[in-house]
């Protein structure tokens, strides 16, 4: 099961093969934000509080595209490669 805070690897789309740390979880939609992992163009309105412009930020990404990382066994096969 996929949580918050847990490593994962982008099965399909623009950044297959990357991995990143799960920040967010939509359960509703079946949803996780993946820190660097689908980042989209925002166009912002300038605010009193904050500046306008165009700002990168993660999008979510379907769970059944994500698969985890298991740390001991990605370890094993480095150890394994030297």
């Amino acid at each position: 099961m996929i949580k918050k805070g847990l490593k994962v690897i982008v099965l399909t789309g623009k950044d297959k093969r990357k991995e990143g740390e799960v920040i967010e979880i939509d359960r509703p939609n079946n949803r996780a934000k993946v820190k660097e992992i689908n980042m989209v163009k925002k166009h912002v309105k300038t605010t009193k509080e904050k500046k306008g412009g165009i700002v990168s930020k993660e999008n979510f990404i379907h769970i059944s595209n994500l698969k985890l990382v298991d740390e001991k066994s990605t370890s094993k096969k480095t150890e394994a490669k030297k």
